[in-house]
């Protein structure tokens, strides 16, 4: 597929100018995976931003645009795309599960040199997949989740619209590749998804968040690979796996959510070993788009309770 271009220019687009950023690729469970780096190779701290469901690296450059340490050379940020979605490979004859994008996660960390020195930052489905893998073995120094699923999607605010999307997703994969294949590009159904997230009353702003999601959201391998990770994303949460993680947790969660309401978010900070929740308002599932200097503010603010990587 050619990648997709946006049409409406970045508000954030200055800050990630001055960033040197790297695109490289690396082999991980037999497929090729690709990611991109952002700051100096020899920051004294790396973190690892996975993106959300539909989603891939660039949705999380508005935070990285943000984060003072990038420019200073203090941190550096590793983001590549999750398998089957913008450049990276499906992985050959596997199911694009939790279980298995938490092994590809671990396996991606080994492939790139990356240790227990690693703060491992997870958006949205994101969230779910660095907590099953930090759940499951992956040893690293903090983990960060911003936008972090913690309840069921189908208990959540919007729970209806949710048995909605996988009647959706099912109907996408199951009629003939002629038909399915583009009913999951819909940008009709992207732009009502979009419309359900988006807080902000900038038109402007709204106008790139609306782009963003009309332009990245149908790059995908397969149909197969969608329904894969929806399944996954509505079928379990990071209440699964809390209580698994001993590392310190940074919780970045937004009071107008629409999928996880800011009582599950509470509820969820208990469940982990060591655990800070920072509540951005006036901003919904979108804080990496609409909230970015914020987020980053909060991630700078906890990489300094760390202390100095070993």
């Amino acid at each position: 597929m050619i990648t997709p271009v946006p049409s409406v220019a970045s508000p954030y687009a200055d800050e990630l100018a001055s960033i040197p950023t790297v695109r490289l690729e690396a082999r991980v469970l037999g497929a090729t995976a690709r990611y991109w780096v952002y700051g100096r190779d020899d920051a004294p701290t790396t973190i690892v931003a996975v993106h959300g469901f539909r989603g891939e690296h660039h949705g999380l450059e508005p935070v990285v645009a943000f984060l003072d340490g990038v420019h200073s050379g203090a941190v550096r940020v590793i983001s590549p795309d999750l398998p089957g979605f913008g450049e990276s490979a499906l992985l050959p004859g596997r199911e694009h599960s939790t279980a298995v994008y938490a092994e590809w996660l671990r396996g991606f960390l080994a492939a790139i040199g990356q240790g227990a020195d690693t703060v491992v930052l997870g958006h949205s489905f994101g969230s779910i997949v660095t907590s099953a893998a930090v759940a499951s073995g992956l040893d690293v120094r903090a983990l960060i989740l911003v936008n972090p699923i913690a309840a069921p999607a189908l208990s959540g605010p919007r729970g209806v619209l949710t048995r909605l999307a996988v009647f959706y997703y099912w109907a996408g994969a199951g009629l003939p590749e002629s038909i399915g294949g583009p009913v999951l590009r819909l940008r009709a159904v992207t732009r009502v998804a979009s419309l359900a997230m988006v807080k902000t009353r900038s038109k402007t702003l709204r106008a790139w968040v609306h782009d963003q999601h009309d332009t990245y959201f149908s790059w995908f391998a397969s149909r197969k690979v969608v329904l894969d990770a929806f399944k996954a994303s509505v079928s379990s949460d990071v209440s699964t796996y809390a209580r698994q993680i001993r590392v310190p947790a940074l919780l970045i969660a937004a009071d107008r959510d629409d999928i996880t309401a800011l009582p599950a978010q509470y509820e969820l900070q208990g469940l982990f070993a060591d655990a800070q929740l920072d509540v951005i308002h006036g901003v919904g599932h979108l804080i990496h788009y609409e909230k970015p200097r914020e987020a980053a503010a909060m991630i700078t603010d906890f990489l300094a309770t760390l202390g100095p990587a070993s």
